[in-house]
C-alpha cells in the first residue's frame, strides 16, 4: 500500500539565534507548557468559591513556586536515574536542561508538594488548587514533548508507518544505523494527554468529585498512558526484568493513584466535626447584687 504521508521530518537543529542569544526551542516548549497551564488553571480556579478557590495574583505566585519547583524535582529524578546520559563535565551537565532531561515523575511530585504549601499559608485548600490544575498539567505533558521533537530524541522503535518520524544518522541509536524513520512518541503523548485533559473536563462538569480526587483521575490516565509509551521507546534506561524503569513507575504510580481515588471518592467516610464549645455572651460585665458583695 503506497504511504499517504513519506514521513514526519524533524528540524535540523533545535535552536536559533537573535543577534547573541541563542535560544533553545526545548526551554521554549517548556515556558509555552507553562503558560498553557497556567491559563488553564486559572481560568478554572478563579471560579470557585472560597477557600476551593482564589484569584490570578496568588496563582502566579504559586505558579513561581511551584514551576521552580517542578523543573529543580524533575531535573533531580533525571540525574539520580541516568547519571550516563548527563553530558560532560558532569559537574556542568547537570545544569544543561536545553539539552533535555527532564523527568516528569520528579517535576510533577515536587511542584505539587511547594505548590500545595503556598496554597495552604494563603488560607486556600490545595486540593481544590491540586483538582483545578488537573486539565492543565495533562496539556502541558503534550506541549511540553515538543521540545524532544526539536532535539530529535526520546522517540520510539523503528517504523514504516506513513507517520514515521526522520531522525538524522547522528541521532540514531547504534542498533538501528540504517533506520530512517521511528515513532514518534512525542505526537502520541500529546494526543493522548490532550484527548484525556477534554475528558477530564467533560467529567468534571458532570460528576461532583471530592478534591483532589480529579487529581488523582489525572495520575491514573498520564500513567496508564505513560507505560505504553515506555515499551516503544529506546533510549538509554535502566531495565530491570522485562521492562525499563519509568514503565515500572508507571505500574506503581497508576495502582497508588487508582487505590487512593477509589477510597478517597466512594469509600472515605468525611470526619463528623465536634459542635464548637459554647462561649460566653459578650457585652458588659453582669452586675454583683449589692447586698452580695463580699470581701
Amino acid at each position: 500500500m503506497p504511504r499517504v504521508i513519506a514521513s514526519i521530518p524533524s528540524p535540523e537543529n533545535g535552536f536559533f539565534e537573535v543577534g547573541p542569544v541563542t535560544v533553545h526551542m526545548y526551554g521554549l516548549m517548556l515556558l509555552l507548557a507553562i503558560a498553557v497551564c497556567i491559563l488553564v488553571t486559572g481560568l478554572r480556579w478563579t471560579k470557585r468559591p472560597g477557600e476551593m478557590g482564589g484569584d490570578w495574583d496568588l496563582l502566579l505566585r504559586i505558579a513561581v513556586w511551584g514551576v521552580a519547583a517542578g523543573i529543580v524535582g524533575a531535573r533531580a529524578y533525571h540525574v539520580i536515574t541516568s547519571w550516563s546520559e548527563v553530558p560532560d563535565p558532569k559537574w556542568q551537565g547537570v545544569f544543561m536542561v536545553w539539552k533535555g532531561g527532564l523527568g516528569v515523575w520528579g517535576g510533577i511530585f515536587l511542584g505539587t508538594v511547594v505548590g500545595a504549601i503556598v496554597a495552604r499559608r494563603a488560607g486556600k485548600s490545595a486540593f481544590g488548587l491540586m483538582d483545578a490544575a488537573a486539565p492543565g498539567l495533562l496539556l502541558a505533558h503534550g506541549i511540553g514533548r515538543f521540545g524532544n521533537w526539536w532535539n530529535q530524541e526520546l522517540y520510539g522503535k523503528p517504523t514504516d508507518r506513513p507517520w514515521g518520524l526522520e531522525i538524522a544518522p547522528e541521532n540514531r541509536p547504534f542498533e538501528f544505523p540504517d533506520s530512517e524513520t521511528f515513532h514518534p512518541t512525542f505526537l502520541y503523548e500529546f494526543i493522548y494527554v490532550t484527548v484525556c485533559a477534554g475528558i477530564l473536563l467533560l467529567l468534571d462538569r458532570r460528576f461532583r468529585f471530592k478534591p483532589p480526587a480529579l487529581f488523582a483521575l489525572y495520575v491514573m490516565l498520564y500513567s496508564f498512558g505513560r507505560f505504553f509509551e515506555e515499551l516503544l521507546r529506546i533510549d538509554p534506561a535502566h531495565e530491570y526484568g522485562p521492562l525499563r524503569l519509568n514503565a515500572w513507575v508507571s505500574i506503581v504510580v497508576f495502582v497508588l493513584a487508582t487505590v487512593f481515588f477509589v477510597w478517597w471518592q466512594f469509600l472515605r467516610r468525611p470526619r463528623e466535626r465536634r459542635p464548637a464549645a459554647a462561649k460566653p455572651p459578650e457585652g458588659p460585665a453582669m452586675a454583683i447584687p449589692k447586698g452580695r458583695v463580699r470581701h
